[in-house]
């Protein structure tokens, strides 16, 4: 791992560079619906977001969301540039998102991948998650785009 590597708070004034990252690592993302600047700045300010990034010699190498209902936490969003894979980099914002939500009192922690996704999938198991084949996903979105 990068000894310049540096995980702190996301900020707005990051946003453009995470969109750029969100591009590089091919992490799928909604730019008119829950994507937005608006939306975004709108969850930090709510404080309903841990939202870390992961950052080289002042360059956005990664990124994560962790979010909790008083119940369970969530990972959300994690990206890694493509330049900066396989250097412990994920690993690191999931601690760190894993850290401040047990500081929370949550105790079980989940992450939702798409199918797709193997190396994702691979990743979290050796993270200590497990897959549960047995739930079923379902959602109701108020639009497409959200």
């Amino acid at each position: 791992m990068s000894e310049n590597l540096k995980i702190r708070k996301f900020k707005i004034e990051d946003y453009e560079n995470l969109i750029e990252l969100w591009k590089r690592a091919g992490l799928p993302y909604k730019p008119e619906g829950r994507d937005r600047k608006d939306k975004i700045k709108k969850e930090l300010e709510r404080g309903i977001a841990i939202f870390l990034v992961a950052e080289i010699n002042g360059k956005i190498a990664g990124s994560i969301i962790g979010t909790h209902d008083g119940r369970k936490g969530w990972i959300n969003r994690l990206a890694v540039d493509p330049e900066y894979r396989r250097q412990g980099i994920a690993k690191k914002l999931i601690e760190e998102v894993e850290k401040k939500l047990y500081k929370e009192g949550i105790e079980i922690i989940a992450c939702l991948i798409e199918d797709w996704n193997k190396s994702s999938m691979e990743f979290f198991k050796r993270m200590g998650y497990k897959e549960h084949k047995d739930i079923i996903y379902f959602t109701k979105r108020k639009y497409e785009e959200v």
